[in-house]
């Protein structure tokens, strides 16, 4: 092994490549549709000379998708979509290794963050792959001058997917981008299964902590909030939901769990999870009314979502009491335990979703951006995934676990397409 910068990059430590290699490797045997995808890729090349920039959270299972677009005959450089997110020895075997431009530093501060945003960038992409939609907005905003050789761009989760669509709505989205995050191999799985288990194990790891018992405030139902909430029942935690949306709430009270205002249920939680995808969902009035020894994490894509400003300005005392967890003192003595910065706490305490997840998600993202490249350049909205990928990942995905489902007959199909057979 060479351990040997040979492309323009910035990590921590080459050395680390080795390590890397390993779990990159194991996460691959967990991602059998990317594996299928990967070997028609290398066959067919049919992302040659196509420049790609993504801005994703640098783990193993994005550095298998990254070999399936090198293996694709893509141009590709990565930088990380989250400051805590990036796995250190995964950049060094990427660089040293395969020779793929990463920037991407685990811990990095803003400044530096956005200096490798626009290091990815530098490479003037025609395909941009988000999560979160930093690189989309930094082009938009920054360096307009690469616009007009995009071709589009794809999407990896709900908070990109907000941003995008309000760029959409106010006439500045100025390239198409595919909706990831909306397919239903994404978000059922992604979504529901990945981050319910990698949020538990993002909060245990960090505290340690026993879940039987506890009550567990999750704010937010959508498919991130059912997972965790899924997760969090099965192991003995008493959940309580905190909703907006009238139709989740009722979803949330019907699957068996406690509805209530945040303001009240701030009384009662011994764990506090948001995942909305909005602003200051836990505020100062939550925090004064929380007891002593409340955890508060986030597994939301931005740390917007617990206000940590106001949390810091109401402490009169803040020390880190572990790894990932930081103590604040209020005046009248009771602590409050926030996790991970109040960062994704599933990539910042632990390692993100399982392989078997991601396989799906990023199965996605490659037959996306083929979809793309094949095509004439779209309007510049907000697409969701075709019909046939999402199906199609979904086969692959049986297909890898043994699974055979039926298929319609001849005659099931006319009377689906047909209307004039009744009673």
């Amino acid at each position: 092994m060479s351990q040997k910068i040979t492309t323009n990059s910035d990590i921590k430590d080459p050395s680390l490549a080795p390590q890397g290699l390993l779990r990159i490797e194991w996460a691959s045997r967990e991602m059998p549709v990317l594996k299928v995808i990967r070997e028609r890729f290398t066959r067919e090349k049919p992302l040659k000379g196509v420049r790609v920039s993504g801005c994703l959270h640098v783990t193993t299972e994005t550095a298998n998708l990254a070999l399936v677009f090198k293996e694709g005959g893509a141009e590709l450089a990565l930088c990380a979509s989250n400051p805590l997110s990036t796995q250190d020895d995964v950049t060094a075997a990427l660089v040293t290794e395969y020779g793929i431009p990463v920037y991407a530093i685990k811990g990095e501060d803003t400044d530096t963050y956005y200096k490798h945003i626009n290091a990815a960038l530098d490479h003037k992409p025609q395909i941009t792959l988000d999560d979160g939609a930093d690189l989309v907005s930094t082009i938009h905003k920054k360096r307009t001058e690469l616009i007009d050789t995009i071709i589009g761009g794809t999407e990896e989760t709900t908070t990109g997917v907000i941003r995008l669509k309000s760029m959409e709505k106010e006439g500045k989205l100025k390239y198409p981008i595919i909706a990831v995050n909306e397919a239903d191999t994404k978000h059922f799985f992604d979504n529901r299964y990945g981050t319910g288990q990698s949020t538990i194990d993002g909060i245990t790891r960090a505290t340690n902590i026993l879940w039987a018992g506890k009550k567990v405030v999750v704010c937010g139902y959508g498919w991130c909030g059912k997972g965790i909430t899924m997760r969090a029942r099965g192991l003995g935690a008493h959940i309580v939901v905190t909703e907006v949306d009238p139709i989740r709430a009722l979803e949330a009270v019907m699957d068996g769990y406690t509805v209530m205002p945040l303001l009240e249920a701030a009384k009662i939680g011994d764990i506090f999870i948001t995942v909305t995808g909005d602003v200051s969902v836990i505020d100062k009035a939550h925090f004064l009314l929380m007891k002593d020894g409340a955890i508060v994490a986030n597994s939301g894509h931005f740390n917007v979502e617990i206000n940590i400003p106001a949390l810091e300005k109401m402490a009169q005392k803040k020390r880190p009491i572990r790894s990932s967890v930081d103590e604040y003192t209020l005046p009248d003595g009771r602590h409050i335990f926030l996790l991970a910065e109040g960062r994704l706490i599933n990539l910042a305490a632990a390692e993100g979703h399982p392989a078997s997840v991601m396989d799906m998600s990023f199965a996605n993202q490659a037959l996306c951006v083929e979809h793309m490249v094949k095509r004439e350049k779209a309007e510049p909205r907000v697409y969701p995934v075709p019909k046939e990928i999402d199906k199609e990942i979904g086969r692959l995905k049986l297909a890898a676990m043994g699974i055979t489902i039926d298929t319609l007959t001849d005659e099931q199909k006319r009377y689906l397409e047909s209307w004039e057979e009744g009673t």
